[in-house]
């Protein structure tokens, strides 16, 4: 695997750690008081843990490229948690929303590379 293979996976598993950190601070928020819960501290220690794998991941990849794919990653791992976890739903413009969000990483990552020759 080379290094940008590598870096791609390792911003998608930061944003797998960082949803996991988000699941944490939701139930936080449900506390009345959210910033003295233990679910906050977790999901805060959590949440910042992923500021060590960014500096391997923002040297071997443009900050648009490790952004976007943290972006839709988290998008749609987060959409996944709510609709699981939380019992939230979905509606059409919410899917529509996240087809479009895996669209535009799809295109975004084809131009870094410059157009296709055929």
């Amino acid at each position: 695997m080379d290094r940008t293979a590598l870096a791609v996976f390792v911003t998608i598993a930061f944003s797998v750690v960082g949803v996991v950190g988000d699941y944490f601070l939701k139930l936080a928020s449900a506390k009345d008081e959210s910033l003295k819960s233990p679910a906050f501290y977790v999901g805060f220690v959590i949440y910042a843990s992923t500021a060590f794998g960014w500096v391997f991941v923002m040297k071997h990849l443009k900050l648009q490229l490790s952004a976007s794919v943290y972006c839709v990653s988290m998008v749609l791992l987060l959409a996944a948690i709510g609709v699981m976890a939380f019992k939230e739903s979905l509606n059409g413009y919410e899917i529509a929303g996240l087809v479009m969000a895996v669209a535009s990483l799809l295109l975004l990552t084809d131009s870094i590379d410059g157009p296709r020759k055929e």
